[in-house]
């Protein structure tokens, strides 16, 4: 760890530190999300996806746009800050990868399934096998908001690693 004094490493773990916050906030609204919106909309598809009928339907596209932006720059800067620290850039690499692997998941098969129950609340023909489409994505939301909360308690240890480092 060359060229790494306390300035270096105080640094390094104040934008760990508001990385992990910024993920707990965007748990938080994954789990309000999870737990309160998604059982409504996915309850009996097609009537219950009157929720994102519009001109009044919901539509969180813009919210998790900018959610994910922010808390994404602030792991990059992590990484930034954390470089010269082997075992914690080794540990912010290994939860960044998982990280983007779960943003893939989510432009790949999330977002358009979530923007075409958008279309059937507003005229789209759908077909017969809507309400399983629609638990499915439920289920697997479930998994992705775990896998989500995972990294970020992931970060905690390396955290704690760099105050060791730190103050050691």
């Amino acid at each position: 760890m060359a060229n790494v004094n306390i300035e270096y490493l105080s640094r390094a773990e104040g934008w760990l530190l508001v990385t992990i916050l910024a993920y707990f906030l965007l748990n938080g609204a994954q789990l309000f999300e999870t737990a309160v919106l998604v059982p409504k909309w996915t309850a009996a598809p097609p009537q219950s996806l009157q929720y994102f009928k519009a001109p009044y339907g919901a539509d969180l596209k813009t919210f998790w746009i900018i959610a994910h932006s922010i808390h994404e720059i602030t792991f990059i800067l992590a990484m930034v800050f954390c470089w010269k620290i082997d075992p914690v850039r080794n540990g912010l690499l290994v939860l960044f990868a998982v990280h983007i692997a779960l943003r893939v998941w989510t432009l790949a098969y999330f977002a358009p399934n979530i923007i075409e129950f958008q279309a059937i609340a507003n005229g789209k023909s759908f077909s017969a096998d809507l309400l399983s489409r629609a638990r499915q994505w439920r289920t697997l939301n479930y998994i992705r908001v775990g896998v989500f909360i995972a990294v970020s308690v992931g970060l905690i240890p390396l955290l704690v690693k760099l105050a060791g480092v730190k103050n050691g």
